[in-house]
């Protein structure tokens, strides 16, 4: 099995910062992403950024690139997300995503509540 463990989430004012941050632990061997989705009141669970743990580039939804970076600590199995300039339409529950080799899906941790107020 594998262990997500998010941390970083709170409330910010607009065009304010946060970091989150992302441990994955347990079986985590083939693991081939790490990175976070967003969950909005009334919609789909969303791509954020997402590492490939094997090389290649992050991948970055268009409605943050500029903004949000994505880094990772790869002894560690952890990602980062720095979140700056945000605006209120970021306002999500932020969820960390494991991907396994040859699996389609993703696994999500339990979510951290992101706030950001205009």
């Amino acid at each position: 099995q594998v262990q997500l463990a998010e941390s970083g989430g709170g409330s910010v004012q607009a065009g304010g910062s946060l970091r989150l941050s992302c441990t994955a632990s347990g079986r985590t061997l083939r693991m081939s992403a790490l990175g976070w989705f967003r969950q909005a009141p009334g919609q789909e669970r969303d791509v954020v950024a997402v590492l490939r743990w094997n090389g290649g580039g992050p991948y970055y939804a268009d409605s943050v690139k500029g903004r949000f970076t994505i880094s990772r600590d790869k002894v560690q199995n952890t990602v980062y997300l720095q979140m700056n300039s945000l605006k209120s339409e970021d306002t999500a529950i932020y969820y960390c995503a494991f991907k396994s080799l040859g699996r389609d899906t993703y696994l999500f941790g339990q979510g951290t509540q992101v706030t950001v107020s205009s």
